[in-house]
């Protein structure tokens, strides 16, 4: 039984043993349930509300599970190599992959530099 049938039950108590309502204590009696009545509506108007919020961090959680998993899917990325450098403006480290490595232009994320590089220079010191 929920709270608004408890309150209905006591309205209904309250009928029954006929309490007058012009009495002082039928006056207390009326304006008690009253407000139980009115706790019990807001009650239930957050219960619907909560769940409302749940159902939409559900909703939330799955799309982002979604995400993570198109973010850090590793299972693609092992063949690929990841070259690593070090920025001569910012000296932040940079990590990039062959196909920026194929254009020979690598931006700095954090300051905006761009190092250029030559794959032909790569390959000979590679050999060394």
């Amino acid at each position: 039984m929920g709270v608004s049938e408890k309150v209905a039950y006591l309205k209904g108590l309250m009928e029954g043993l006929k309490i007058d309502a012009d009495s002082d204590y039928g006056k207390l009696f009326k304006a008690i349930v009253d407000v139980l009545d009115e706790v019990a509506l807001e009650i239930e108007d957050l219960t619907d509300e909560v769940m409302e919020v749940g159902d939409g961090l559900d909703v939330i959680s799955d799309d982002l599970a979604d995400v993570e998993e198109l973010l850090f899917d590793d299972d693609e990325d092992e063949d690929e190599p990841v070259y690593m450098t070090t920025c001569p403006e910012c000296e932040e480290e940079i990590y990039f992959d062959e196909d920026y490595l194929e254009d020979g232009v690598v931006v700095c994320p954090n300051c905006g530099a761009k190092l250029e590089f030559d794959a032909e220079d790569l390959d000979d010191e590679d050999d060394e």
